[in-house]
C-alpha cells in the first residue's frame, strides 16, 4: 500500500532533498580544497589555509581605512558566517589578501584569487614570488660628497636602496644610477619613517632656548621652525616677530576629536605641512605670517671621515690658524681635502702614552652623540701626533661664558639647557661604560646655534705626566673632583657626576673659578668635611638642588647621568610653563 503523504510533508521532503544536495556539493568542494592542501603539505611542506586575511597598513595622515573579515568553517563542514570586524568607525572599504604559504622553506605569496576576493590555494606546479629579501629604502637628508673611493654622494631628499646596514655608523647603498658606495648613516631616514624630517623648518629635539636664540640672530620677521615639544608627543611652532618688538613666540601645535592640526581653531588643517603652508599666506591669528626658516644649517659630523678610516695622512689636512693651546699641545683650524673643517690637536712628545691612546682612537671613533665632539680619526705615522675632530667655532665653554655674561647671567633657561645638552653626552658615554676623568666648562665646546659637545672624553687616561695624573700634582683638577679621588685615585662614572655638579655650577655663575682663590690644600679640606659650593645668584633653587644631589659624599648617593638627564627636562618644563 503506497503510504499517503500531506503537501506539508511533501514540501518538507522537498526542502531536505535539497539541503542534501547542497551540503553533498558543499563537501565535495570541502574535500577538494583539502586533497590540495594535503598535497600541498605533503609535497613542499607547511600549507596555509586558504582564506587568511590581511589587513592594509593605516596612515595617521590617510583618510582611507579598511575592515577586516574573517572567513571559517565549523567541524560538521559548512561554512561559518563571514564577520566584519570593524578597525575604525568610518571603515568601508575591504581588501582581501593571500597569506604567506611557505614553500621550499621561503615565505612566498600566490598572486591568483578566486572572484570575490578570496585567494585560490597554491598547487606544487605554482610559481612562487620570492619576498623573504626586504627592500630597505632610505632617503637623504643632507648632502655628502664622496671624496675616498669606496663612498658614494649624497644628494639631499633622493631615495637610495640600502644593500647592507649591518655597520652602525656607514652604510653600503645604491642609487637610482645603480651606483653602489658607502654613505653616512646619520644623514639618511628610512622612507618608511620620514616624517617631517623632510622639510627645512623642522628642528626635532631642539630647545625652546636654542630655537629662540637661533632665530634671533636672524633678527626676520616671520622666520620660525617647528620643534618637538617639552610634552612627548606634541609639537610647537617658534616664530620670531618685530611686533610690538623683536621677539619670539611660541605656539602650540594642537589637534581637534576629528585628528586636524591648527594653531587657531578657526583654520584646522589635516597635516602639519598643509597647517605651515596655510600660515605662509595668512597669519590667522598669529603675530605674522610665516615666511622663512633659517637657512645654512650645519650638517651632521660624520662617525670618521669616510668608511672605515681612522688614519689620516698629515699631507691630507691644511692646517689654518691656532684655536688655543693646553696641557697636551697646541689646537689648530685645519681642512681636510679642502674640504671638512676640523680641528688639529698637535700633541706635545712624551706627554702621553701614544700606542695606547692611537688603539683607543680606533673605538672612540666609533662614539656618535649629538652632543660629544666627535673624533674623526688621527694622524699616528709621525710625530707629533696629530688627533683630528670635528671643529666648533665658538671654542671651549668656559670661555664662551665669560665672553658673554652679560646677555647670559639672566638667561636661566638657556644656561640650564647648556646642562641639559651636557647631561645628554655624559648619559651615551656613561651607557658604553666611558668615563671622563676631567670633565669641566673647559673641556666643552659651543658650536653654532648653541650647541655645547663634551670634548676630550677618556683623554686623560693615557696622560703621562704625574703632576697631572696624581691627586697630589699641581696640574690635577683638584676643584671638579670628589673625595674617592682625592683619596684613592678612584674614578668612576659617578666621580663624572660629581665632576658634572661643578661643570653646572660654572655654567651659572658664567665661568667663576669655583672655590674662587682657596689653595688645593683647602679644598681638599672642604671637600672631606662636607662642606659644599654655594648657590650662585642667577640659579633657581630647582636647579641647585640636581646639583648638591651630585656632591653626595658617597658615589652610590649620586644619581646616574639618565636620571640627571631626565630631572632637569622636568625643571626645564616647569620654569617654561
Amino acid at each position: 500500500m503506497i503510504p499517503c503523504v500531506s503537501l506539508a510533508e511533501t514540501s518538507v521532503l522537498g526542502n531536505m532533498k535539497e539541503r542534501v544536495k547542497e551540503m553533498k556539493v558543499f563537501g565535495c568542494r570541502l574535500n577538494f580544497w583539502n586533497s590540495i592542501g594535503q598535497s600541498l603539505t605533503s609535497s613542499k611542506g607547511t600549507g596555509s589555509s586558504p582564506a587568511q586575511i590581511s589587513q592594509r597598513s593605516i596612515s595617521p595622515n590617510n583618510s582611507t581605512t579598511t575592515s577586516q573579515f574573517s572567513l571559517h568553517h565549523n567541524s560538521s563542514g559548512s561554512l561559518g558566517s563571514s564577520t566584519p570586524t570593524s578597525l575604525h568607525p568610518q571603515s568601508s572599504v575591504s581588501t582581501f589578501k593571500q597569506s604567506p604559504t611557505i614553500l621550499n622553506g621561503n615565505s612566498s605569496l600566490l598572486d591568483n584569487t578566486m572572484p570575490g576576493g578570496i585567494p585560490t590555494p597554491g598547487t606544487p606546479n605554482s610559481k612562487a614570488k620570492d619576498n623573504s629579501h626586504f627592500v630597505k629604502i632610505v632617503v637623504a637628508l643632507y648632502p655628502f660628497k664622496a671624496i675616498e673611493g669606496g663612498d658614494l654622494s649624497l644628494e639631499k631628499n633622493a631615495e637610495y636602496e640600502v644593500i647592507d646596514d649591518s655597520q652602525e655608523h656607514w652604510w653600503k647603498v645604491k642609487d637610482a644610477m645603480g651606483n653602489v658606495g658607502y654613505i653616512p648613516s646619520n644623514y639618511v631616514k628610512p622612507k618608511a619613517l620620514l616624517g617631517l624630517e623632510r622639510y627645512e623648518w623642522y628642528v626635532g629635539d631642539m630647545s625652546r632656548q636654542r630655537a629662540e636664540s637661533l632665530l634671533k640672530q636672524g633678527d626676520k620677521e616671520g622666520c620660525f621652525v617647528v620643534r618637538k615639544s617639552s610634552t612627548k608627543g606634541l609639537y610647537t611652532l617658534s616664530l620670531h616677530t618685530k611686533v610690538p618688538q623683536s621677539h619670539v613666540k611660541h605656539y602650540h601645535i594642537k589637534q581637534n576629536a576629528r585628528g586636524e592640526y591648527y594653531l587657531s581653531e578657526k583654520h584646522c588643517c589635516e597635516t602639519i605641512p598643509d597647517l605651515i603652508n596655510y600660515h605662509r599666506h595668512n597669519s590667522g591669528g598669529l603675530a605674522c605670517r610665516l615666511k622663512s626658516s633659517p637657512c645654512d644649517r650645519p650638517v651632521p659630523p660624520t662617525a670618521g671621515l669616510s668608511h672605515d678610516k681612522w688614519e689620516i695622512h698629515p699631507l691630507e689636512l691644511m692646517l689654518m690658524e691656532e684655536l688655543g693651546s693646553g696641557q697636551f699641545g697646541v689646537v689648530r683650524r685645519g681642512k681636510w681635502r679642502g674640504s671638512i673643517d676640523t680641528a688639529v690637536k698637535m700633541m706635545k712628545e712624551g706627554t702621553m702614552s701614544e700606542d695606547d691612546f692611537i688603539e683607543e682612537a680606533k673605538v672612540m671613533t666609533k662614539l656618535q652623540h649629538p652632543n660629544l665632539v666627535q673624533l674623526y680619526g688621527v694622524c699616528s705615522k709621525h710625530r707629533p701626533i696629530y688627533i683630528v675632530t670635528e671643529y666648533m667655532k665658538h671654542g671651549s665653554l668656559l670661555n664662551y661664558l665669560r665672553r658673554h655674561e652679560t646677555s647670559l647671567i639672566g638667561n636661566m633657561g638657556l644656561l640650564l639647557d647648556m646642562c641639559i645638552q651636557v647631561s645628554k653626552g655624559m648619559a651615551y658615554l656613561e651607557r658604553h661604560n666611558y668615563i671622563h676623568r676631567d670633565l669641566a666648562a673647559r673641556n666643552c665646546l659651543v658650536g653654532s646655534e648653541n650647541v655645547v659637545k663634551v670634548a676630550d672624553f677618556g683623554l686623560a687616561r693615557y696622560v703621562l705626566d704625574d703632576q697631572y695624573t696624581s691627586s697630589g700634582g699641581t696640574k690635577f683638577p683638584i676643584k671638579w673632583a670628589p673625595p674617592e679621588v682625592l683619596n684613592y685615585t678612584r674614578f668612576s662614572s659617578k666621580s663624572d657626576v660629581w665632576a658634572y655638579g661643578v661643570l653646572m655650577w660654572e655654567i651659572f655663575t658664567c665661568g667663576k673659578m669655583p672655590y674662587g682663590r682657596l689653595k688645593n690644600t683647602e679644598v681638599v679640606e672642604r671637600v672631606q668635611r662636607g662642606i659644599i659650593l654655594e648657590k650662585p645668584k642667577s640659579c633657581a633653587k630647582e636647579i641647585y638642588d640636581v646639583m648638591k644631589k651630585c656632591w653626595s659624599h658617597t658615589p652610590e648617593d649620586r644619581p646616574s647621568f639618565r636620571v640627571l638627564k631626565e630631572q632637569l627636562a622636568l625643571v626645564a618644563q616647569t620654569l617654561t610653563d
